[in-house]
């Protein structure tokens, strides 16, 4: 058994920043890559950013330049810091895993979500 588990998030003013963390804990061998997807009301769910294990990034664009994905490989742990947030980024956000288990089974983990609000 696998688990991601979020927190961090929260409300915060147009400006503010947040730090929103996920770790994954179970039967886990190795993580590949990990990201943070989010889902806005009436929206389908989209990539933020995702960090592979060999430390490589990607970020949608209407994100780049003020959010930062980042992986602590020691604690299973994945970080993505918001910085100059705006209202466009409420939304409830996702951590996703792909993670080989003990058994050796390569599966797509979901987190519960957690809901950041941008407003003022």
């Amino acid at each position: 058994q696998v688990q991601l588990v979020e927190s961090g998030g929260g409300l915060v003013q147009p400006g503010g920043s947040l730090r929103l963390s996920c770790a994954a804990s179970g039967s886990i061998f190795s993580i590949n890559a990990m990201a943070w997807y989010r889902q806005a009301p009436g929206k389908q769910r989209e990539l933020v950013a995702g960090i592979h294990s060999g430390g490589s990034t990607n970020y949608r664009d209407s994100v780049k330049g003020r959010f930062t994905i980042s992986s602590d490989n020691a604690k299973n742990t994945v970080y993505l810091q918001m910085n100059s947030l705006k209202p466009e980024d409420t939304a409830v956000y996702y951590c996703n895993a792909e993670i080989r288990a003990l058994a050796g089974l390569v599966s797509d983990y979901w987190g519960k979500g957690i809901l950041v609000t941008v407003s003022s």
